[in-house]
């Protein structure tokens, strides 16, 4: 977390902001809205010698070439010529920072800082068979090859209109969609990624134990692989077996079954199957449960430079709320934290967590370099235009969501969660892999935050998103359910946003209230990270 944020708000309101993170930093952002222009003085003195767009960042030193460009006090690039103070640094006039290596790391000696347990917050969730806790009661349909989307995205609509009106505690009806199955080489090592996280899929909390699924019939990825059933002999890789199987056969439609005579017939199957797990989950009520119960996945898209400075922040003292109360929080991103690894490897728990740190990011980079890319392909042109210059400015900002709590465990993509408290659950920085892998994990609530903007939603778990700006959050009015953006004028500080998120969050895992994305019925796609081969 930064040491300190100095904020230049001597004058009114629409006066010259900008804002300092770290007094070692050479660099600040600017706040005002649209920038300012070439010539505008900042109550300390600082002049602009050319105009400089809202967020994106000032010198505030004379720099010469090749002298380090400091922000959160880190090194975040390197002057490419000399640069005037009060010039505009960006991506063109800076080089980036070498990746650190992964050598000689610290390990697990930054202990958290000393907190007292919050006690006495609880929410209204659904139990599950399994310990679990949902926040949502969701019907979810598997598939086990993207063949028979089709057919399950109808079967889907039918059971929206004719079934669920008569289960009133059932919140809805999913299907869990995918481009797997078949066309895969289903026993490379790679493999075991997108099956083990589709399984996990259906495990998760939000679907109340109620697994069905839909069959093709000739696919690689078939039920007994998918669905692993206890005492069954097993003809599944080591890599792709699960330790915890299945206690009774999952209830399935195999579309190329004898008994299947048309389209209408494979419908009626699937709506007859739903009907008697939407029968079971709407005998299920809410009930008091303690923050312990709930696993929140934080994760952020559309970054800007306001991202860590703002949204991340607060998410990252809300975090550390629900640690504190005995809760878990999952952050992400492989990418967007390599380069503070050593903060991470620091605050591990234990020696061990830290060394599955650094296996996590390792093993990445080599998937990275079998691609012929690197990190520095992360950082898009949207970043870029809100002010990142590069991966190592987006990395800084991007771990602060999590907080200060120990890491207490770290998850291979696809794993599922087996402990409380921070956890790292290494997943690519896409938005949609990472919420799809942080599901598979066990999330039952999502936290979202942007600073340019995205609809991005999920269907399956209810998404808070966290606007950074207030200019976004007053454009995006009703798409975003927090504005993080009054830390930046003074208006809030990171504690007020941080207590108002956790507040929200208790009353969204409840159900007393909806996000935004959920009244609007937004929703992405789930996306399978698939690191095997394709035939």
């Amino acid at each position: 977390m930064p040491a300190a944020t100095e904020v230049q708000l001597d004058a009114p309101r629409l006066a010259p902001l900008y804002i300092k993170v770290h007094p070692n930093d050479n660099v600040a952002i600017v706040a005002n809205d649209g920038g300012l222009p070439a010539g505008t003085v900042f109550p300390c003195g600082l002049t602009l010698v050319e105009g400089v767009p809202q967020g994106h960042k000032v010198a505030l030193t004379d720099l010469a070439e090749g002298e380090p460009v400091v922000r959160y006090n880190v090194t975040v690039g390197y002057a490419a010529k000399p640069l005037a103070r009060g010039s505009w640094i960006n991506e063109r006039v800076t080089t980036m920072p070498s990746a650190r290596t992964l050598d000689d790391l610290p390990i697990a000696n930054r202990p958290a800082p000393d907190t007292t347990p919050l006690e006495g917050y609880t929410f209204m969730g659904y139990r599950n068979a399994d310990g679990t806790v949902g926040t949502r009661n969701i019907l979810a349909i598997s598939t086990t090859v993207q063949c028979v989307q089709g057919v399950v995205e109808h079967a889907v609509r039918r059971i929206k209109d004719e079934l669920l009106p008569r289960y009133p505690n059932v919140d809805d009806v999913v299907g869990i969609e995918h481009t797997y199955g078949c066309g895969v080489a289903i026993d490379a090592p790679g493999a075991a990624v997108p099956v083990r996280t589709l399984r996990n899929i259906a495990r998760n909390p939000n679907f109340g134990g109620e697994p069905m699924m839909v069959s093709l019939g000739c696919e690689k990825l078939q039920p007994e692989r998918l669905m692993p059933v206890a005492g069954r002999p097993s003809t599944i890789p080591i890599a792709q077996q699960d330790a915890n199987p299945w206690q009774e056969p999952v209830d399935t439609v195999c579309l190329q079954d004898d008994v299947h005579v048309g389209f209408g017939s494979m419908i009626d199957a699937i709506m007859q199957t739903a009907d008697r797990h939407l029968q079971r989950l709407n005998a299920r009520r809410r009930e008091p449960c303690p923050v312990s119960d709930l696993v929140v996945g934080v994760q952020c898209g559309g970054s800007d430079a306001f991202s860590g400075l703002t949204a991340n922040p607060a998410v990252g003292f809300a975090a550390d709320l629900i640690v504190r109360a005995g809760g878990t929080v999952m952050f992400s991103e492989n990418t967007e934290v390599r380069d503070g690894i050593d903060q991470l490897t620091a605050r591990a728990a234990t020696p061990e967590v830290a060394q599955a740190l650094i296996r996590e990011m390792d093993w990445y980079d080599k998937y990275l370099e079998r691609g012929m890319a690197d990190r520095s392909a992360n950082t898009s042109p949207g970043n870029k235009k809100g002010g990142l210059s590069n991966i190592v400015e987006k990395a800084m900002g991007s771990i602060v969501k999590s907080g200060s709590s120990a890491i207490s465990a770290v998850l291979s993509p696809g794993e599922r969660l087996t402990t409380r408290g921070l956890v790292f659950c290494a997943t690519p920085a896409s938005d949609f892999i990472c919420g799809t892998l942080q599901m598979a994990a066990g999330m039952n609530l999502h936290v979202f935050t942007t600073g340019r903007g995205t609809p991005y939603g999920l269907a399956q778990v209810p998404v808070v998103k966290v606007a950074t700006r207030s200019d976004l959050a007053r454009r995006w009015h009703d798409l975003m359910d927090v504005n993080a953006g009054r830390i930046a004028t003074g208006e809030a500080t990171i504690e007020d946003v941080g207590w108002e998120l956790f507040h929200l969050l208790l009353s969204v895992a409840s159900g007393e209230r909806q996000t935004c994305a959920e009244k609007l019925k937004l929703h992405n796609a789930l996306a399978l990270f698939n690191p095997g081969p394709v035939t």
